[in-house]
């Protein structure tokens, strides 16, 4: 056992950053003796040390505890990416390191290589300048497009994260990005679905208008009763039929899409309460769910049939052919978008579901507790034994 002295001299934390620790119940003491010092064991060490990789990767503290506490959290493959993080940091050290070097020696150099962020960066700015329309039709405003970008910029290292394990490379990523956003295909899909938003929020739709009132007129309703279902039918039938979007091979996914937001998007949900009344735009989702019911995409029905029974192994052979299914549909709605994934899409869709703490509470809240892990533990085994 250590004393918090001892814990602070060995690791180089201050002794009130680790009281800090122990308030927030991000590293509590091992025992704390009769006269209150606090003790610390091999364990608690370990864990310490795991804390101080997160903070050399400047993940916020708050992060990190999410992490750390979550059911979901492996130890192991977090040390693994976050040695593929630092090997990251230490190359972009290095290249500084070498650039000042150059500099010193007078050679007027500009280097960024294989993991500066720049190129990512170059993209969204380049995109900007030469599709300001584009721009402004797809955020609202310029301005909302660097409010985004300076977000990104907050979360660096998880992007980098991300782009490293999905795509190989930030430079990969890159182009991917570029790639996707002058895709004419989803830009074309993000564009109709913003109008169509659009005018639902200012009754541009006049018959629209009409029905969606008419649906929210007594939130104590039932949703799902005869009276609303009627309603949420006339509202499908008419959005499928004047927005294009809704309709065709793809429709349903981006109809079924846009039911979500009813039901799990803040930004949605507020403006659709603030217009309807409190509760409205869950009695909304609730309704255009029901009714949508035996319509909803394959992909939908393939994840609900994957969780149905969340005692089975994940390895099963009725579960392997359902993940198989999965990636098969999801593919095709890749190429149908024209879409670019990175070439570990999959392996990091897994890791998403076993270790991502948000993804992990929205997926759990759909199929049920502990649905994500099932899924990234089933997805997983299908790309081990299909490599």
């Amino acid at each position: 056992m250590r004393t918090v002295k001892q814990v602070s001299d060995l690791t180089g934390i201050s002794v009130r950053m680790l009281h800090y620790y122990d308030e927030i119940g991000l590293l509590k003491p091992s025992s704390v003796t009769e006269a209150g010092y606090r003790l610390y064991d091999d364990e608690a060490l370990e864990t310490l040390q795991q804390i101080l990789f997160f903070k050399e990767l400047d993940i916020p503290l708050k992060e990190v505890k999410e992490i750390m506490t979550s059911p979901h959290f492996n130890k192991m493959e977090a040390l693994e990416n976050q040695k593929k993080l630092l090997i990251l940091k230490r190359n972009r050290l290095d290249d500084l390191v070498e650039l000042i070097n150059k500099t010193l020696k007078g050679e007027h150099a500009m280097s960024f290589k294989e993991f500066d962020m720049s190129d990512y960066y170059n993209v969204l700015e380049e995109f900007k300048r030469e599709h300001e329309d584009k721009v402004i039709r797809q955020f609202g405003s310029i301005d909302k497009f660097d409010e985004m970008l300076e977000k990104i910029k907050a979360g660096e290292s998880k992007l980098a994260k991300m782009a490293i394990e999905e795509y190989g490379s930030i430079k990969k990523y890159a182009e991917a990005v570029k790639n996707n956003l002058n895709n004419s295909v989803m830009l074309t899909k993000s564009e109709q679905i913003e109008e169509f938003k659009k005018d639902l929020l200012n009754d541009n739709h006049l018959k629209l208008k009409e029905l969606y009132k008419n649906l929210t007129a007594d939130l104590s309703k039932n949703p799902s009763s005869y009276e609303i279902q009627q309603i949420a039918g006339e509202i499908t039938n008419i959005v499928k039929k004047d927005y294009e979007v809704f309709n065709g091979d793809l429709g349903d996914q981006f109809w079924h899409s846009m039911v979500q937001l009813y039901l799990v998007f803040p930004q949605w949900i507020e403006e659709v309460d603030k217009k309807y009344g409190s509760g409205a735009s869950k009695f909304i989702g609730e309704a255009l769910k029901v009714y949508f019911g035996s319509h909803e995409p394959k992909i939908e029905t393939l994840y609900k049939n994957l969780t149905a029974d969340l005692s089975k192994t994940p390895s099963s052979k009725e579960l392997q052919e359902i993940i198989a299914e999965i990636i098969d549909e999801s593919q095709k709605t890749h190429k149908a978008l024209e879409v670019e994934v990175g070439e570990n899409y999959w392996s990091y869709q897994a890791q998403q579901y076993l270790s991502e703490t948000i993804i992990a509470k929205a997926i759990d809240k759909k199929y049920g507790t502990g649905a994500s892990k099932f899924i990234g533990e089933a997805l997983k085994f299908y790309l081990e034994t299909n490599k």
